[in-house]
């Protein structure tokens, strides 16, 4: 399956007739629905009902198209954004990150990245996991995760460590306390993100089972604004790291835990062994500065 296959079918599902689809594409028709015919063949269904009056979308057919447009929106945007880093003559760096440390200083990182003329930053929201892969594909340059993962291809340096906090349901019984674990494994719990894993999930179950402690789990959810939306709704609770506080959100409270060894690693995941572009130093000494004044309690 080529990409001239997807084009020529979604022509032929917007034209639903073969005659005026490939005059749009400036061909005859008995060549297009040869390659209709192979696409339909290739997949293993027909995407097309055929009658005297024209063309209809079989169901699977619709739901190829509303997927092929998604993909060649993709791809189209991947060549323009290619073309204009050509032209731009601008470095390409990628940044994976976890979402909940996007409510603290890397916002700031970028920002001073994004300052510099011949940088064409791109942001992709990753698992830990996720960014592994990613950075050994080439796909970004340097990733913001929570989990340790022994890669003998990249390493990961712990930026600073940050305490745990609850997020609890308005008027739920622990608001305004400081619990333990043993306490907060009373109520329903909420873990995110459910896959992929290993993944932040597992290391909040891992904090009660250290401790002994079973728990009930309610739900998960792949994202951690769904696992708050759930907490609001008074589903459970979950653990999140200090830095969410910042994110208000009608119907939930964060309250610090008893045992404040209790933490959870930022940490920084770069390619092992490869020297460091002009970029990646800049990237680097903006990090040094984040980080001491977290360490130093200039920036909570």
């Amino acid at each position: 399956m080529e990409l001239r296959h997807l084009r020529y079918f979604c022509v032929a599902a917007e034209e639903l007739n073969m005659t005026r689809a490939a005059a749009r594409l400036h061909m005859s028709q008995p060549p297009l629905t040869r390659q209709i015919n192979q696409l339909e063949e290739e997949i293993g269904t027909r995407l097309f009902e055929r009658s005297p009056r024209g063309l209809t979308l079989t169901p699977a057919g619709q739901f190829f198209h509303e997927h092929t447009l998604q993909i060649l929106e993709k791809v189209d945007t991947t060549v323009a954004g290619t073309r204009r880093i050509a032209r731009s003559k601008r470095q390409l760096f990628g940044i994976g990150f976890v979402p909940s440390v996007f409510y603290g200083q890397l916002p700031l990182l970028v920002r001073g990245l994004r300052q510099k003329e011949d940088v064409e930053l791109t942001l992709a929201e990753l698992t830990t996991v996720e960014q592994i892969q990613a950075l050994k594909a080439g796909r970004i340059d340097i990733g913001f995760g929570r989990l340790r993962i022994d890669d003998p291809d990249v390493e990961q340096e712990v930026l600073f460590e940050e305490p745990m906090m609850a997020a609890l349901p308005n008027g739920h019984p622990l608001e305004g306390t400081t619990p333990t674990m043993a306490q907060l494994a009373e109520y329903p719990l909420i873990l995110f993100p459910a896959t992929p894993r290993p993944s932040m999930a597992d290391t909040v179950l891992g904090m009660f089972r250290r401790r002994g402690l079973r728990v009930q789990v309610a739900q998960e959810a792949n994202e951690m604004q769904t696992a708050l939306g759930l907490v609001a709704s008074d589903l459970g609770i979950t653990l999140v790291p200090e830095q969410v506080r910042r994110l208000q959100r009608d119907g939930i409270n964060y309250v610090y835990l008893a045992e404040t060894h209790i933490t959870i690693p930022i940490l920084c995941s770069r390619r092992r062994g490869e020297p460091p572009s002009p970029i990646m130093r800049e990237a680097n000494a903006i990090l040094e500065v984040l980080v001491e004044n977290r360490r130093t309690g200039r920036y909570p």
